[in-house]
């Protein structure tokens, strides 16, 4: 994928951009953002517009670099991934080895390191010391969910390239183009800070399940609490998708803002379009107050999943606190 393909991020495509029509290759950059916003992808299509036999300031795509790049064979575009929860030591080594070699081509080698904020001490420190001499000519690019994640000495030797949650529009049209149910990419890019992440809901089987269930969830519980309740028991906690209730209270915190969406005027906006008819029909059975509470009920309950608490406690704790209103 190139530069110009990727969804969103245009400040990040501005400034690459600009220092490849420029010349200007800084020897280290950080790409920093959250999961899912198209910083592994935005990470390749530079390396690939570095690797570029036709130079400019995107890759062309078709060029014999180019595709190796596409087929993850380019000998000088090098990627570390954690080994197991953490990028170790003598994975660095092991690169330092791999960039002492002489470029298969003239230009650049790139390498690639995912997660820098799981880096053990030694590979910090190891990785410290080649960004402070870093061998010509040679382009780090570092991920990370943020520039507070990663260590101060590092960040100094860094060209910092920041990315934020995709946007919305552009994302769920990039599903829908792909042959994605709209419905199901709706939801999801209202869930994930990026496409990548949105795509892979969309594909998940469980994904398309755990939405019918958040609307009965949504329907019975204001009017018919035990049969929410029931709901929950057989159609979760007795099926596989117990495994996702942190994402199914995320999907209701949904629910609740499109009640909100429909008494303000906002149809447009709506997650669950396909209910706007039943919504319209309940959203003025309660306040705006009361349904930002329930959002506010959703997310909190999602939160403490997360943080391991048990999920069948905390989903029937929130429609319980939700029936109460």
């Amino acid at each position: 994928m190139r530069i110009s393909e990727i969804p969103g991020q245009e400040r990040a495509k501005s400034l690459l951009r600009q220092a490849l029509r420029s010349g200007r290759i800084a020897h280290a950059y950080l790409f920093a953002g959250p999961g899912g916003s198209g910083r592994h992808e935005m990470a390749m299509a530079f390396g690939q517009a570095l690797l570029c036999e036709r130079g400019g300031d995107d890759a062309c795509g078709e060029c014999l670099a180019c595709r190796k790049v596409s087929h993850g064979n380019h000998p000088d575009l090098h990627v570390v991934s954690p080994d197991g929860t953490s990028v170790k030591i003598e994975q660095i080594r092991e690169l330092q080895r791999e960039l002492s070699y002489r470029s298969a081509g003239s230009g650049y080698k790139v390498y690639i390191i995912e997660a820098v904020e799981s880096m053990t001490v030694q590979a910090g420190n190891s990785l410290l010391k080649f960004l402070e001499e870093p061998p010509s000519p040679v382009v780090a690019i570092l991920i990370a969910p943020g520039a507070q994640s990663v260590l101060p000495t590092i960040l100094s030797r860094t060209q910092l390239v920041p990315f934020v949650p995709g946007d919305r529009t552009a994302m769920e049209e990039a599903l829908i183009a792909e042959g994605k149910p709209p419905l199901l990419a709706r939801a999801a890019v209202n869930l994930a800070s990026g496409l990548a992440a949105a795509r892979a809901l969309t594909e998940e089987n469980w994904f398309a399940e755990i939405r019918n269930v958040v609307i009965q969830l949504g329907r019975e519980n204001p009017t018919r609490f035990p049969g929410s309740l029931l709901t929950a028991q057989q159609q979760i906690f007795k099926t596989d998708l117990s495994e996702h209730v942190d994402t199914l209270l995320q999907l209701l915190a949904l629910w609740y803002r499109d009640m909100i969406y429909s008494v303000t005027g906002r149809h447009k906006q709506m997650v669950f379009s396909d209910q706007a008819d039943w919504i319209s029909q309940h959203a003025w059975t309660r306040t705006t107050e009361a349904w930002t509470s329930a959002m506010e009920s959703a997310l909190s309950a999602a939160r403490r999943v997360k943080a391991h608490v048990a999920p069948q406690l905390a989903l029937e704790q929130f429609l319980v606190n939700v029936r109460e209103g």
